[in-house]
């Protein structure tokens, strides 16, 4: 069996830097969404408490809840995941999936 230690190489090398980048980022833009969701939420609560707008929170909570089981729905559909998941090991190779999936985590947790 013959073996091509530079793509792996670079397959490896390539995969962990985008790995760690697009987990480092994804981590950022998580906190960023929540930090403005619940400086909108407080915005909201403040003035409802002073009185200068009602908030109906028994309607914002039924559609908060709506909206995340919508979410639950559509991930809990995606259909073909094994499939999906064969051909980015067939077209990217083992080296750069497990490398890339490693360094995501890894990219996460710093983030």
């Amino acid at each position: 069996m013959d073996f091509d230690l530079g793509f792996i190489a670079s397959s490896v090398g390539f995969g962990g830097v985008a790995g760690f980048l697009i987990g480092y980022a994804v981590k950022k833009v998580v906190k960023i969404t929540m930090i403005l969701v619940g400086l909108f939420v407080a915005a909201m609560a403040y003035l409802g408490y002073q009185g200068i707008i009602v908030v109906n929170w028994d309607r914002l909570a039924s559609q908060a809840s709506n909206v995340t089981s919508g979410v639950g729905n559509v991930t809990g559909q995606a259909t073909g995941a094994g499939d999906q998941l064969a051909n980015a090991l067939v077209n990217f190779g083992i080296p750069f999936t497990g490398t890339f999936a490693g360094a995501f985590i890894f990219g996460f947790m710093k983030g």
